[in-house]
């Protein structure tokens, strides 16, 4: 898909599942997608909302149907690992729309795993201020993306309201969010999905530097849910300038919307008040890295399967009527 072509679509972007869409089930709208509930499945519809800050900002051309076909490939990629909730996924089982997925319920654990390969993000923040990162603490004179001879996992709560809590292994524990038996499966699944996850970005010519995962259970058995291994809930880089950015303690190039929260940094917002109006050329060229994203980590050149908003919305409708009704 051309820049050209992506440019036609920024008047058009779906950003939000119509509610006759759902045909009077109830829908869940979180920051950037819409889950229709049915009794014991349910659909998840990515839009093309963009959130940074925890605030929805504007809208990204193909940037819900990028993000699901791209967790789809990483869910058929690591089924021998964990298993998913995935019923059916764009291009498998679901017509007319490549944002929507059909999920089984789970009973969430409540809390995020986030696997760290490189001292990055938010950890190097709390490294650089003297804190452990979730508990753990890290040796002296660790520099900046520097990688970590084993990859780190620093959890951290859901929270109903307010921002998430980064939390020790003990913390965990001992506020009864899991079982031992259970976190000790966390700890191995998620490992393991992060080393195929490196595996497969390096053919790619990238580096998963660090992501996050989400877990439930269903029928009592350990089920990864959500997402996985997106440029929104993942940190990519280019392996080839890796290098000698690091040796020259440089941001690393990134494929993912890092460069979006730091456009909005640059002006003053960082979630407080009132945010700058997203010009035209920044949403393009968002919605321009989701798409390399998408290219770079499956090894298929992007066509969207949507053709505008209002089709899909038909497609949903469908899809909600013959699976969820």
């Amino acid at each position: 898909m051309t820049r050209e072509r992506v440019a036609e679509r920024l008047g058009s972007t779906f950003e939000s599942l119509p509610d006759e869409s759902a045909r009077g089930l109830p829908v869940y709208r979180g920051k950037v997608r819409d889950v229709v509930l049915g009794g014991k499945n349910l659909l998840l519809v990515a839009s093309d909302r963009i959130s940074a800050f925890d605030r929805v900002l504007s809208s990204v051309p193909c940037k819900g149907e990028v993000l699901a076909r791209i967790a789809s490939f990483w869910f058929e990629a690591t089924a021998d690992i964990a298993p998913n909730h995935v019923l059916a996924g764009p291009g498998s089982g679901l017509s007319g729309t490549g944002r929507a997925t059909l999920a089984r319920r789970a009973e969430m654990l409540p809390l995020e795993v986030v696997v760290r390969g490189y001292l990055s993000g938010s950890a190097w923040r709390d490294y650089q201020s003297g804190r452990a990162v979730s508990g753990i603490a890290l040796p002296g004179g660790l520099s900046f993306n520097e990688k970590f001879p084993v990859p780190i996992i620093t959890p951290s709560s859901k929270e109903a309201a307010g921002h998430d809590r980064p939390l020790s292994r003990a913390e965990l524990l001992a506020e009864g969010l899991v079982s031992e038996e259970t976190w000790r499966e966390v700890e191995r699944v998620s490992l393991a999905l992060f080393r195929r996850g490196q595996e497969v970005a390096a053919r790619g010519g990238l580096i998963l530097a660090d992501t996050k995962y989400e877990f439930g259970l269903v029928d009592g058995r350990l089920t990864l849910c959500d997402e996985i291994h997106t440029p929104d809930s993942s940190r990519y880089w280019w392996a080839e300038s890796y290098p000698s950015r690091y040796q020259t303690h440089e941001p690393q190039r990134e494929l993912d919307k890092e460069p979006f929260r730091r456009w909005l940094v640059e002006r003053g917002f960082a979630g407080d008040g009132e945010p700058p109006r997203i010009p035209e050329e920044v949403r393009l060229e968002t919605s321009w890295r989701y798409l390399q994203a998408f290219e770079a980590i499956t090894g298929e050149n992007f066509e969207p399967i949507g053709v505008d908003p209002q089709s899909e919305s038909a497609a949903i409708a469908r899809i909600v009527e013959e699976r969820l009704l």
